[in-house]
């Protein structure tokens, strides 16, 4: 399910680069700010994958044991 999010008081020199930024790359604004938005999210959810596995420093872990942390992680995020 998508929502709708509206950000309001923002300066007409920052959505003016907003927007020259999303036309270098042939988005419209709003194409632009969700990717933005859901870059900000997947990195997040990197960071805190990363961290739970600190304490595992070990080169012993199977791919099947990544695949099983990464799994669990996007579970988490739902």
């Amino acid at each position: 399910m998508t929502v709708a999010i509206q950000i309001k008081d923002v300066p007409e020199e920052v959505r003016d680069a907003i927007a020259a930024r999303a036309a270098a790359r042939g988005q419209s604004t709003q194409v632009y700010l969700r990717e933005l938005l859901e870059r900000e999210f997947r990195a997040e959810r990197n960071k805190h994958l990363l961290e739970s596995l600190v304490g595992r420093r070990s080169l012993a872990m199977s791919a099947d044991d990544i695949v099983e942390e990464i799994r669990g992680g996007r579970e988490d995020d739902e």
